[in-house]
């Protein structure tokens, strides 16, 4: 995938399993952002194909960082926009929906905040509304661009207990994340710079040697613990920009090529 003449993400060939959650990590500028705008069809591939399996519908929640602050609608009514991806625009709320509007709700623990204005809530309570607006449908594809950086911790909990919840109900999830915890959460970690340097289990692919790639070096070793050290806060597009000297070498194709015995497709059913 290219923006002019950068390349965000470079040509790999992966899948990704109903049933199992998948945790993208990288740098600022890696290709997090690019990978899941490609698969909730929100960017088309320069080159290649994305292709989903019939009757798999995805939900994408994007990053936050404010863009909702001019947000004037109710909670019940942003949430009900999660409808219009099966009702269409002029499609007519039913009971049924109603009923899984308050469901999602609930599961979110935002049901107290229905009649309240979208744009004067916090940043937790935001991002709640989101995912719950994301799962209306039962989407079998639910894709988070960081989900819980910068959240409040009963938020974060709320939100990654959900995501657990999506993967047992049999759904696929991709999230990105800075944080090496919330990926080990994940059942595979998909390690991005630009292209992809590991793919695998949080234990073989969260390795000192990777992440110092990954992340230009920027890596601390502190009481025998890996500390990333990144720039971390940037807005929808940031992907698109690739600052970092460090890692800019690891876009270029036949530096993937060379790694291909560090990168492995995953390989498996589903979307």
């Amino acid at each position: 995938m290219r923006y002019a003449d950068v390349v965000a993400l470079d040509r790999t060939t992966t899948s990704f399993e109903s049933g199992r959650s998948v945790a993208l990590v990288g740098a600022n500028g890696s290709g997090k952002s690019t990978l899941l705008l490609l698969l909730a069809d929100l960017l088309s591939p320069t080159t290649g194909d994305v292709v989903r399996a019939d009757g798999i519908e995805a939900a994408f929640v994007a990053q936050q960082h404010g863009h909702h602050d001019w947000m004037p609608l109710p909670v019940d009514e942003v949430l009900r926009m999660g409808c219009y991806r099966r009702r269409g625009l002029l499609g007519r709320i039913t009971r049924s929906d109603r009923a899984e509007v308050e469901q999602v709700a609930a599961r979110l623990e935002v049901g107290d905040l229905m009649s309240r204005s979208f744009g004067e809530l916090s940043g937790g309570q935001r991002q709640r509304v989101l995912v719950a607006q994301a799962l209306i449908g039962a989407p079998g594809l639910l894709l988070l661009d960081e989900p819980i950086t910068g959240l409040d911790l009963p938020s974060q909990e709320t939100i990654l207990r959900v995501i657990d919840d999506e993967v047992a109900r049999g759904a696929a999830v991709v999230f990105s994340t800075h944080h090496l915890e919330e990926a080990k959460r994940a059942d595979r970690v998909m390690l991005l710079a630009g292209c992809v340097i590991a793919d695998g289990t949080a234990l073989d692919v969260l390795r000192p040697e990777y992440l110092a790639m990954a992340f230009g070096g920027r890596l601390l070793e502190v009481g025998g613990r890996s500390l990333l050290v990144d720039d971390h806060g940037h807005g929808h597009g940031d992907d698109h920009h690739h600052d970092d000297v460090g890692h800019r070498h690891l876009h270029q194709p036949e530096h993937a090529a060379e790694r291909q015995g560090i990168a492995e497709d995953a390989e498996g059913d589903g979307t």
